[in-house]
């Protein structure tokens, strides 16, 4: 009997009007399941039920609300292997990463269990006397959240979690290609303790669902993480009512690699962050920069670490990268691929559609030699295609690091501590990586960029507070 996924409006299951298929992108002949196609008026249901719902939400203790996360993060915990089963399914992360993934889940209900309970404040003499000054954090309201395919557990967790903790109502809508891990992680919600009307899951498109969320006059805050384009249209409709607004929206990532770098060393930094995750992270390394010395040495190990990268479906145990998510997402990579070719890039490894058996998304890693000015060294691609060049000296790599509209992450492999230190504090992006993967961040401390990658607020850890609470001083004559 096919699964079929609902929305969770106001403490119910709601069926839509119509179902669509859930892909399985290992194998296109099992899909997962099918979920509802939800409608405005689904939306609007949500928005009114959270708006009713939070204030009664925002008065309980913070114990209270620290208790119902705590819990939702212990069944994460628990049941790991099984929505990694299922995550590795309908998102085709391999089984590893994807059990991986929903551990982080679990884990970042329980930090932000604790950091109910840690509200921040601060009491302050006034400059007249007599008078005492009084500063708390509120939450903001009904929180909408429209989160990417590309870690269905993780990223709701890191938006929920910080929402309901500090005293927010939520609707959120999941990208449509991941609604089964959506409608697992409402499940635990909803048998959690959390009052009906203050989290809301409504399933469907963009264009329907997205967008009403935005319009919805009960939404006082909003967070996105996708594209820059859909990001764009998001900070202009929230401009227009004056939303609130955080936006994460993807990267073009540099690793640098210095002559004087461990190789073996700069080589696995360099295929775990273009390649695992089947290069779908928006830390994913697709610009690897390498100084000339060791230019050629590096280009030959990465070709021989590729050719030994096993392409297969996400549940078998010796998969190295699983398959491409979705069937947009493949056409994507491969007509950048042809754009590689193209341009005049040079195909040093990959480029290939891989049969594997089951029919799916497979596809090679891929690496080319490329120009800086070619689309393939500038645009987000969002898969396992990466691009590799030269640099003639440290200060020539650093203008190529930071050559892009981009500014999420960026890496440097180096023995160097006049390098290492000056990469830290000159490299223009929200998170720098020395001697490690660019893809690959903890959850109890701040993620974000700047320039195009990002806009608003950091995510996650305790500057979490910064968006999902309102600031209030208050006066009181002694």
């Amino acid at each position: 009997m096919t699964q079929k996924y609902e929305s969770y409006i106001a403490g119910r299951w709601v069926g839509g009007k119509s179902f669509s298929p859930d892909e399985n992108p290992s194998d296109l002949d099992n899909p997962v399941g099918e979920f509802a196609d939800a409608d405005a008026a689904d939306v609007a249901e949500a928005a009114a039920a959270a708006k009713v719902a939070q204030r009664a939400w925002a008065a309980t203790t913070p114990q209270q609300r620290a208790d119902i996360l705590d819990r939702i993060g212990s069944e994460i915990l628990a049941r790991k292997e099984e929505l990694g089963r299922l995550l590795a399914m309908e998102e085709g992360k391999r089984l590893p990463e994807s059990m991986g993934e929903a551990a982080r889940a679990g884990q970042i209900f329980k930090f932000f269990a604790g950091e109910a309970l840690r509200i921040p404040g601060e009491r302050l003499a006034s400059t007249r006397p007599g008078v005492d000054i009084e500063i708390t954090r509120e939450p903001v309201g009904v929180v909408g959240i429209i989160a990417p395919w590309n870690f269905p557990l993780a990223i709701p967790a890191w938006k929920i979690a910080p929402a309901l903790a500090y005293g927010n109502s939520v609707v959120f809508k999941p990208a449509e290609s991941v609604p089964a891990c959506a409608w697992a992680l409402a499940e635990i919600i909803s048998r959690a303790g959390v009052p009906d009307g203050v989290f809301n899951l409504v399933i469907g498109t963009g264009g329907v669902v997205g967008k009403a969320i935005v319009d919805a006059p009960e939404i006082d805050a909003l967070s996105f993480t996708g594209s820059v384009a859909t990001g764009n249209r998001l900070l202009q409709d929230a401009a227009a009512r004056g939303l609130k607004i955080q936006l994460e929206m993807g990267g073009k990532n540099p690793l640098v690699v210095m002559a004087d770098a461990d190789l073996d060393q700069a080589v696995r930094c360099a295929i775990d962050g273009a390649f695992f995750s089947t290069g779908q992270r928006c830390t994913a390394s697709s610009r690897l920069i390498v100084e000339r010395p060791v230019y050629d040495a590096f280009v030959e190990r990465m070709q021989k670490a590729m050719q030994a990268l096993k392409v297969g479906p996400a549940l078998a145990g010796d998969t190295d990268i699983g398959p491409v998510a979705s069937a947009r997402q493949f056409e994507q990579d491969r007509s950048y691929i042809q754009i590689g070719r193209d341009e005049g890039a040079r195909l040093l490894w990959g480029g290939e559609t891989v049969d594997v058996g089951p029919r799916g998304y497979y596809l090679q890693p891929t690496l080319f030699e490329a120009r800086p000015d070619h689309r393939i060294s500038v645009e987000e691609i969002f898969g396992p295609v990466a691009c590799v060049m030269p640099a003639d000296d440290y200060e020539h790599a650093l203008s190529l690091a930071n050559d892009t509209r981009y500014g999420l992450c960026g890496g440097i492999c180096t023995t160097s501590l006049r390098h290492t230190t000056h990469f830290k504090r000159h490299a223009q992006v929200g998170m720098v990586m020395v001697n490690l993967p660019t893809a690959g961040v903890d959850p109890h401390v701040a993620f974000g960029g700047r320039k195009g990658s990002s806009y608003g607020p950091r995510e996650q850890g305790r500057y979490a507070a910064e968006f999902y609470t309102t600031v209030k001083t208050a006066y009181t004559a002694a």
